[in-house]
């Protein structure tokens, strides 16, 4: 079991009607607000008045940047990064998913320097040591975005999409409100829950020395989205449906269920290929190759982990042989993403083919090895690319 250092001091207002907040947050940081957003879903909803009449209510002065892209792109970033120069802002406010608050948190790093953002994802690597007060209000349960210092950002010059995670990209307070959700729709959520459920399995799949509490509470997450998913999809205004999904999201990735694990995670990168390049919805990527990933990676030597799942997340029955239970565990899975939840269970379905397989594997681990769950090199990913056609 190794050791490890837990820091998330993000402030969070969970619930409905604490918007009443956020000009008292904002100020702590300045008085010059770049408020971000993607297509305007928040002004259709009335969110957008709301939060301009708070900011004003508070005497800060606001300058706006919309039309940030599912799948960030970094020309947003940069745009960004580039206003926060021009107007002396204090603070970023992000409003919507994580692809908002994913690209308002390298806009606020961009913002303390002279090089181009993607230097901070790109073989140059920049260093990130600050970057300007964060805060977000959100918009959609998946990601975990607002209480996590991670962000991922896509690069169609290159086709490329990469992620990473450093110190100063942490929001500073996040604003959660589970009526903000019930406006979005079937598949999104259905998205959402896949990309939740994803970064717990990244996690839990590890056959490093474990924290039995943190099992415990990673398949206490598993089953509160199994459970409270599918409500959400077929009633959208269910609040202890919406409220469970939107916390769950946020414990799910901010640090807390790692628990000194070393590891690296293997399905994102790999489906950060697939956005990369076809630009499909994250969660609907993750929900594809995950069911594969499980089997390609399934043997003796890790069969007890996937029993465990199966016997405490789906009630498996235990009184069987354990490749049975681990089997069964997978088709459990692939059932809930593929018919609870709807979602199409193939690459082949949603158009990708087998053209870029070599180049998307050989990203994904870098030319070397992804040192996951299983140890996976070119090949192995090339081979469940071709196990989720």
């Amino acid at each position: 079991m190794n050791n490890f250092i837990y820091d998330i001091p993000v402030k969070v207002y969970f619930g409905q009607n604490q918007l009443c907040h956020l000009g008292e947050e904002l100020s702590r940081y300045g008085t010059r607000i770049l408020l971000t957003y993607g297509g305007g879903s928040i002004k259709k909803s009335g969110l957008y008045d709301k939060v301009i009449a708070e900011i004003e209510r508070a005497g800060l002065q606001v300058f706006e940047l919309s039309g940030i892209e599912p799948n960030p792109r970094i020309d947003s970033v940069r745009q960004g990064a580039q206003m926060c120069k021009d107007h002396n802002i204090d603070v970023l406010l992000a409003v919507g998913g994580g692809s908002t608050l994913d690209a308002t948190k390298f806009m606020a790093a961009g913002a303390c320097v002279d090089h181009d953002p993607w230097d901070f994802l790109s073989e140059k690597w920049a260093p990130i040591t600050k970057a300007l007060p964060i805060v977000t209000i959100l918009t959609l349960s998946a990601t975990g975005s607002e209480m996590d210092c991670a962000g991922v950002i896509s690069n169609p010059e290159t086709q490329d999409k990469i992620g990473r995670l450093e110190a100063p990209l942490l929001p500073k307070a996040s604003f959660l409100d589970p009526t903000l959700t019930y406006s979005v729709n079937a598949y999104q959520t259905a998205c959402g829950a896949a990309d939740m459920i994803s970064h717990i399995l990244e996690v839990y799949f590890n056959m490093e020395k474990d924290l039995y509490m943190l099992d415990c509470f990673m398949e206490g997450l598993l089953k509160t989205i199994i459970r409270f998913a599918p409500v959400a999809i077929e009633k959208p205004d269910d609040y202890e449906a919406r409220a469970n999904l939107m916390w769950a999201s946020s414990w799910a990735i901010n640090g807390f269920i790692n628990g000194g694990k070393r590891l690296a995670w293997s399905c994102h990168p790999i489906e950060h290929e697939l956005s990369a390049i076809y630009d499909i919805t994250h969660g609907l990527g993750l929900a594809i190759i995950t069911p594969r990933w499980l089997e390609y990676c399934l043997d003796e030597t890790t069969v007890s982990r996937y029993v465990q799942f199966g016997i405490n997340v789906f009630n498996i029955n235990p009184e069987q042989a354990p490749m049975d239970i681990a089997r069964q565990a997978i088709d459990r899975l692939a059932d809930f993403f593929f018919n609870t939840l709807r979602l199409d269970s193939t690459l082949g379905k949603v158009g990708i083919t087998a053209e870029h397989f070599p180049i998307m594997a050989q990203k994904a681990c870098r030319g070397k090895v992804l040192r996951g769950f299983k140890p996976l090199q070119q090949q192995d990913i090339e081979k469940i690319f071709e196990m989720s056609l």
